[in-house]
């Protein structure tokens, strides 16, 4: 395994606000306290000095004590002052962040958050030049550590690596926001089971999520049905990733083809997306049912789009390696696994400063392949094997489907009835 994992919020924002004032304002009423004691050692000093005590007390170390406690005043204040405007500088860059995710769907909700971060950056000058900084850190710099040092054939490639990072952060197609839906019209398609069982349980780490992945060669798609002790269901849906990467092929019968991928990307209805919401029909699942999604690849985008605008109460989406990122509700567990070097995943672009998802949700990112080679032109850090390698890195998901009691498990096949000729 390579690379350190780390693990946060998935953006800039990785602090609460509120709380990360409150510390600020304890640590300022700590100075009060330091002044009563260079009060008091001021006193003592005086007494001792007018008294017949002045031959048996130390004054001048207790003058001593009392400059470097003023220090400590200064050096108390300057860490509450700094703290607070550590905080101003966050929510100014959340604000950014929600006002953003609106814009599509509210915007008279997004011009009362940029009103308000206006309000905030107007009270001190060093608010928006943190909020810079911040945005400019390492948040987004380590999103795409190790692309451009791929293998470049001893310098007879172009930096093709970078591509993706510049598609994803120019364009702006990486990050799916709320009131943004699947376009235009898609092809008839056909979805066939192929594979059926009845697993003991339900996956209880997130790599076991990961690896129940459609086992036959022709399943793109896995649902299994989950039934609790209170009779209670919820679905839980696998999705491969491109089984198509020929471009001439774009287009025939494989829905998981660059095709699909060009679609989902620019914001249109794909065959791959309607094969897995039939697939779903055909699993039994009806509007408003409970819904869990795991995703490699290509599928990653059309969790994002199950997540955000499908009929059904999507609770639990899980992706490695997306091409995009999604704007999701705050009572959705989110789990996004990216490697840093992995170009696929950097189309994604810079990501949301305020993370998205619950509280609870997390991405996951690493450096899958720091040793530069030919592999690179096989896309390595994007196969799902590196991606299966961390996410056994990760402790644990917390998952409560371990709670399942049986588990109905079908793989479909999915085709265009009609493809391009």
């Amino acid at each position: 395994m390579s690379g350190e994992l780390e693990i946060d919020h998935g953006g800039a924002i990785a602090v609460d606000t509120e709380q990360m004032r409150d510390v600020g304002a304890r640590v300022m009423a700590l100075t009060e306290h330091f002044d009563d004691a260079r009060a008091a050692i001021e006193r003592a000093c005086h007494i001792a000095g007018s008294s017949s005590l002045a031959g048996q007390v130390d004054t001048a170390a207790l003058s001593s004590c009392a400059t470097r406690i003023v220090e400590l005043r200064t050096e108390t204040e300057d860490a509450a002052t700094g703290t607070l405007l550590m905080a101003d500088a966050f929510e100014v860059v959340e604000l950014s962040a929600e006002a953003e995710a609106l814009a599509h769907s509210d915007a008279a909700a997004a011009s009362a958050l940029l009103a308000r971060r206006d309000r905030l950056l107007a009270t001190d000058d060093r608010i928006g030049i943190l909020a810079g900084r911040l945005e400019r850190s390492g948040w987004k710099e380590e999103r795409f550590e190790g692309l451009g040092t791929q293998w470049d054939m001893g310098g007879l490639l172009p930096p093709v690596w970078l591509i993706g990072a510049l598609v994803g952060t120019t364009a702006r197609l990486g990050t799916v926001l709320p009131g943004m839906t699947l376009k235009g019209s898609v092809e008839p398609v056909t979805v066939t089971p192929v594979r059926e069982s009845t697993p003991a349980a339900p996956p209880s780490t997130l790599r076991g999520a990961f690896e129940r992945m459609p086992k036959d060669a022709s399943a793109q798609v896995a649902v299994e049905k989950l039934t609790f002790a209170d009779g209670s269901t919820k679905y839980m849906v696998y999705l491969k990733g491109t089984q198509n990467f020929v471009p001439w092929e774009a287009g025939g019968s494989e829905p998981w083809d660059m095709k699909s991928n060009a679609e989902l990307y620019t914001g249109e209805k794909s065959a791959s997306y309607q094969a897995t919401l039939d697939a779903l029909e055909a699993a039994g699942a009806r509007p408003g049912d409970t819904v869990g999604v795991v995703a490699h690849s290509q599928s990653g985008m059309i969790a994002v789009h199950l997540g955000m605008e499908s009929e059904y109460d999507v609770d639990f989406i899980a992706t490695a390696g997306s091409p995009t990122g999604g704007t999701f509700r705050d009572d959705q567990l989110v789990v996004q696994i990216a490697h840093t070097d992995d170009v696929v995943s950097s189309l994604a672009g810079e990501g949301s400063p305020g993370g998205t998802g619950s509280p609870d949700s997390f991405t996951a990112t690493r450096l899958a392949d720091p040793n530069p080679g030919i592999q690179d032109l096989l896309l390595a850090p994007h196969r799902f094997e590196p991606y299966l390698e961390t996410a056994e890195m990760i402790d644990e998901s917390n998952d409560p489907r371990a709670e399942a009691v049986s588990v109905e498990r079908t793989e479909y096949h999915g085709e265009r009835e009609e493809p391009l000729r």
